[in-house]
């Protein structure tokens, strides 16, 4: 009988189709940070380990200082993907394809460097959180102290309230939506600045509750009918240049069952929780938010205590 997380793993990401891993390929910007990052944080002679291998690409970046990479994939199709990829590429030799669970899976030494990239907006989806913190736990049972540096080190997790266009050649579908981070969205209105609400160290213990209660003074007048969801993954930190080694997702607008009309200097409460490696539902279900206190109102207390 199937236990809860494999259920929910035909689900959640765990078996994504081979094609989108070649579309992660094609995605420069994060291609770059990870090259980089990797590049950065394995010293010649190491021993790496990456935990959800896809393609095997990261396993391959660190291929190219260290003298040994584990590349643990549990995806029967990504394990033949990734050795066929492998064989193509010199110090593909290196890699070490390994068919396994992430959620299981030990390497057979100590390991400098661990490569954990299961990562969805908001960390929903996919099981960063919880493979990281099960790898913690069992790492020190065996090996004892210190953990190995983990990349991504950190992720920063914002949220916007948004006036978004639900109107599709007259269809009108409030859908979520994935937007280039890079370039506008079409018919996305920013009515308030980005808030941070969660902040993940993967060298520290991680709770998968992410819980958030917080306000916004709206800038522009409109409906409020999307929250959008903003996660940038600190790479690596570069300590001697006092600089980070970034990856920004795309960001994710979330549509709102109950939209709310605001105006420029209103107060929004917003408020959710959900559980990393959740589903977008789950999240959804558990946004709430309201206008606090109105422009006018405020004026006019202002007025009063004037007076």
């Amino acid at each position: 009988m199937l236990t809860e997380r494999e259920i929910e793993s035909c689900y959640l990401g765990q078996f994504i189709p081979v094609h989108y891993h070649h579309n992660m390929l094609m995605d420069q910007n994060r291609m770059h940070g990870f090259k980089s990052a990797i590049n950065y944080a394995v010293k010649p002679g190491a021993k790496v380990l990456e935990l959800g291998g896809g393609t095997g690409v990261l396993s391959w970046f660190a291929a190219a200082k260290a003298e040994k990479v584990y590349c643990v994939e549990f995806n029967p199709d990504m394990v033949k993907e990734a050795r066929k990829m492998l064989a193509m590429n010199p110090n593909g030799h290196k890699v070490e394809v390994v068919h396994a669970d992430a959620f299981e899976y030990l390497p057979p030494e100590p390991v400098d460097v661990v490569i954990c990239e299961m990562i969805h907006v908001a960390m929903l989806r996919e099981k960063q959180v919880e493979v990281m913190e099960s790898f913690k736990r069992r790492y020190l049972a065996r090996f004892g102290a210190p953990l190995p540096v983990f990349l991504p080190e950190a992720v920063i997790m914002a949220v916007q309230p948004l006036q978004q266009d639900y109107d599709f050649e007259g269809f009108h579908a409030p859908i979520v939506q994935f937007q280039d981070t890079a370039a506008s969205s079409r018919g996305t209105t920013e009515l308030a600045a980005p808030a941070v609400y969660s902040v993940l160290d993967f060298s520290q213990p991680t709770d998968t509750r992410i819980a958030w209660e917080g306000q916004f003074r709206i800038d522009k007048a409109g409906m409020l009918n999307a929250l959008r969801f903003i996660t940038k993954n600190i790479l690596a930190v570069v300590s001697e240049e006092s600089s980070t080694i970034d990856w920004l997702n795309h960001s994710m607008a979330l549509p709102l069952d109950s939209p709310v009309q605001v105006s420029p200097g209103d107060v929004l409460q917003v408020s959710f929780q959900y559980r990393a490696g959740g589903s977008i539902p789950s999240l959804q279900a558990a946004i709430r938010a309201q206008v606090l206190a109105t422009a006018s109102v405020e004026a006019a207390i202002a007025a009063a205590e004037l007076a």
